[in-house]
């Protein structure tokens, strides 16, 4: 399910539930990993959901579990169009991934969503 207005996610019953834009991701266990792999601070990976033409995947269309949520957005604080990976878990957002949005993803951006 895709849609640039109101991120969501699915959970085990196969309902959809809004997912505030605002809500940062806990980075502690993968802060370190993506600012060194990636050169993306979490604070500018949590930035990037906010972006109002936000697009937000559910699930991720690279996830292998299903349960992970893909978002690429521009990050206000750098202008940087990221993909950002999360797990909501128990209550907790946690920060799986970041990164500068590659070729597919800035089309994905650029077009709405179409074609995960």
């Amino acid at each position: 399910m895709v849609d640039a207005q109101a991120p969501t996610i699915e959970l085990y019953d196969d309902t959809y539930y809004e997912i505030p834009m605002a809500l940062d991701a806990d980075w502690r266990h993968r802060g370190n990993y993506i600012m060194t792999r990636h050169g993306v601070a979490p604070e500018e990976a949590n930035d990037a959901p906010a972006d109002p033409d936000a697009i937000t995947f559910t699930p991720d269309p690279a996830s292998v579990s299903g349960r992970s949520v893909r978002v690429i957005g521009r990050a206000t604080s750098t202008s940087r169009l990221l993909t950002v990976i999360v797990l909501d878990d128990g209550g907790v957002r946690h920060g799986v991934n970041s990164w500068p949005a590659n070729s597919t993803d800035k089309r994905r951006y650029l077009t709405g969503g179409d074609t995960p």
